[in-house]
């Protein structure tokens, strides 16, 4: 085997050949002679010494040998994509790129205004913001999908180094003329007699609603779940049940939605949001100082 011999446009034809099952279709979309692909495919097989299909009259079916091919061509070729795309953001004068993996509560709450402030003073830093919930956020970064993380407190840390990033507090969020709006703070006790709207299943602040319900001995009245907390605002303000929700996360829509916030007792209603990362010490640079701007000085020992 003379995986020297192996070349990129080689691995490209092979996958092309793959995907439209045919040696010729294969050479159209890599826009080659169907001679010249036949050769590249044939001098594959030779550096690999193996065959990678069985050839028939209505096409080609991969060998093992041609599947397992095919996966490590598919990460190769995904790398390549991946480096070419970095490549180009340096280019064009980007000197780094910082992959952040946050839950909503950080994406609605916070971190907007303070990306926004970060990249208009480092332009040349791209930042990758994706939204996910706190178990996938921690799972990211412990895989390396993400450079750093945040989540709720309350989240299996898989031995993940922390440092304090925010605090939010929940609310009772209610349709103006609801039985309970006139109240400025209540237990959550009282608010279980009504229908709820959650988030969906698994995120951090379903699983705070279900364990203080339990914690209780009460049932949660569960009407609906959705996926963010503008559908959950717009359920509640059509009637279909009350909410908990961040108060920052809320303020927006109370005046536009008619709808009320009112604080809930419990200790349980205030929690911390965390920055998470596998070692912060030896983030990227460009990771680090984004970091930095989240946290402030406050973990400066934590990130030489």
């Amino acid at each position: 085997m003379n995986l020297h011999r192996l070349d990129l446009v080689s691995l490209s034809l092979f996958s092309l050949v793959v995907r439209s099952g045919s040696i010729s279709k294969g050479a159209a979309l890599a826009h080659l002679a169907v001679g010249a692909a036949s050769k590249r495919i044939a001098d594959l097989e030779a550096a690999l010494g193996v065959a990678l299909f069985e050839r028939h009259s209505r096409g080609i079916v991969l060998t093992a040998a041609g599947t397992a091919l095919q996966r490590h061509a598919q990460r190769i070729l995904n790398d390549v994509d991946v480096l070419s795309a970095d490549l180009s953001d340096y280019a064009a004068g980007v000197v780094g790129v910082v992959r952040l993996w946050a839950n909503t509560s950080a994406v609605t709450q916070f971190l907007p205004a303070e990306i926004a402030a970060f990249t208009a003073a480092n332009p040349q830093i791209r930042i990758e913001l994706e939204e996910q919930n706190s178990d996938r956020v921690a799972t990211a970064v412990f895989d390396g999908e993400a450079d750093f993380g945040i989540l709720a407190e309350s989240t299996p840390l898989l031995g993940l180094q922390t440092v304090p990033y925010r605090h939010d507090q929940l609310v009772l969020v209610v349709p103006n003329g609801h039985a309970l709006a006139a109240h400025r703070s209540i237990s959550f006790d009282e608010a279980l007699e009504y229908d709820f709207v959650s988030l969906s299943r698994g995120t951090s602040l379903a699983k705070r609603l279900e364990h203080a319900t339990e914690s209780i001995g009460r049932r949660l009245k569960l009407r609906i779940r959705v996926r963010s907390f503008d559908a959950m605002c717009m359920m509640v303000a059509a009637g279909l049940g009350v909410a908990v929700l961040p108060a920052a996360a809320v303020r927006p829509y109370l005046r536009s939605m008619g709808l009320r916030k009112i604080e809930l007792a419990e200790e349980w209603a205030h929690r911390a949001l965390l920055i998470c990362a596998r070692d912060l010490a030896v983030l990227p640079k460009p990771a680090r100082l984004l970091v930095t701007h989240l946290t402030g000085s406050v973990n400066a020992g934590v990130l030489r």
